[in-house]
């Protein structure tokens, strides 16, 4: 797989940002960071990436109106939905972005393995539906 990928990590926690940017900067992704989903969907419109990794509790513009908006323009859009949860337990997040499609839903903490793996999993799945080939 061409690991020169672009990949847009969107998170209000700066310690899970940068060990996101982190993790897939070693393993040679190109990363976009946004501190929430307006920043985000902003980001994207301007640097258009191949797959998203973004919170889903943060101030402004929560995680799932976050992919609503970045797929009015990219329905195809990959995702990973990232949550340690708020007022509202993390699987309750989770589960409803779990329902949306190409999206996969990782619980904080995560390992660096499970991202590695969501994401090497989503952009080889857009890899090869035909769709994705425009």
């Amino acid at each position: 797989m061409n690991k020169t990928k672009r990949i847009l990590v969107i998170d209000d926690e700066p310690t899970s940002l940068d060990l996101l940017r982190r993790i897939l900067e070693i393993n040679d992704y190109e990363v976009l960071v946004a501190g929430n989903g307006m920043e985000g969907v902003e980001l994207f419109h301007d640097n258009p990436c191949d797959l998203v990794i973004t919170d889903m509790v943060m101030p402004k513009k929560d995680g799932l109106q976050t992919i609503l908006d970045l797929r009015v323009d990219s329905p195809d859009l990959p995702v990973i939905a990232i949550s340690g949860g708020g007022i509202i337990p993390k699987e309750r997040y989770l589960t409803v972005a779990g329902y949306l499609d190409q999206v996969i839903a990782i619980a904080k903490p995560f390992t660096i393995e499970a991202i590695i793996e969501a994401v090497e999993k989503l952009l080889q799945e857009r890899a090869v539906r035909p769709e994705a080939s425009e």
